[in-house]
């Protein structure tokens, strides 16, 4: 089942008297069960397609659709409720409240729908444990690792049972054993039986990239590649090391202002 889509989309901003095209006539789908990444140099249009996946913003041009629903079609109320419910976040930095205890943080997307703390707490605790954090719901995150805390995270992430998980930079910000964990972890989220997440992942790490289903290569606000990741990384490998050979005050034939 397809569960993110978007169509012919562009996005552009000005910056002071400059109208920069951050994508340019996008259109890919990525269906449940996927682990998708999404691979670029900076200024490619990266954190721009997240946050458009995301619903938190709107594009120029195009449609972005939710499980088959059209946000161009919703008012502001309508958005907020199909990003909490349909959209998951991991992000680089956590983003977790440092009051709360491991299951109060993954419990605040259902708190905020109003729901008691009691009912929320047994899916906390049950995320958690399926994490492997379950001797840990009552730390705060001063009292967790980096890798502990991403997987709070996760497991918030998780809570509403969204169809698209979103992670920007989710090993960005631990060392490369805990990484692996987390990158073992989000497979296997999205590979899980009968589950329909879609997972996408924003890195720079090449690495990483090479544990999904499926790269999506951005370059200048275009897709340049989307496959296999043994397919699009050494494009992505080439175009690096062709554009250092040109040298300061070498131009090449694709080179152009960086939309982002």
């Amino acid at each position: 089942m397809t569960q993110l889509e978007l169509r012919n989309v562009v996005h552009e901003y000005t910056r002071g008297e400059q109208r920069v095209r951050a994508l340019d006539d996008v259109t890919l789908s990525i269906a449940g069960g996927q682990f998708v990444s999404v691979i670029g140099p900076s200024g490619a249009g990266k954190s721009t397609m997240l946050h458009l996946m995301g619903a938190l913003d709107t594009p120029t041009s195009g449609d972005v659709l939710l499980t088959g629903q059209n946000l161009a079609s919703l008012d502001d109320d309508q958005l907020a409720d199909a990003r909490r419910r349909t959209v998951g976040f991991v992000f680089q930095f956590f983003n977790l409240l440092p009051m709360l205890s491991a299951w109060e943080n993954v419990a605040v997307p259902r708190l905020l729908e109003g729901v008691p703390l009691s009912k929320v707490k047994p899916r906390a605790v049950e995320l958690l444990e399926r994490v492997g954090l379950g001797e840990r719901t009552e730390h705060r995150p001063h009292e967790m690792s980096g890798g502990q805390m991403q997987r709070v995270a996760i497991a918030r992430s998780l809570v509403m049972d969204p169809a698209v998980i979103l992670a920007d930079e989710p090993t960005g910000n631990v060392d490369s054993d805990t990484g692996t964990e987390i990158l073992e972890l989000l497979t296997e989220i999205a590979h899980a039986d009968g589950a329909q997440h879609a997972v996408v992942m924003v890195t720079h790490n090449l690495d990483a990239a090479r544990w999904t289903d499926r790269t999506i290569l951005l370059v200048d606000g275009a897709v340049r590649a989307d496959g296999a990741p043994g397919d699009v990384l050494p494009k992505f490998v080439g175009d690096a090391f062709g554009a250092a050979q040109k040298g300061p005050g070498r131009k090449g034939p694709d080179d152009g202002a960086d939309p982002t």
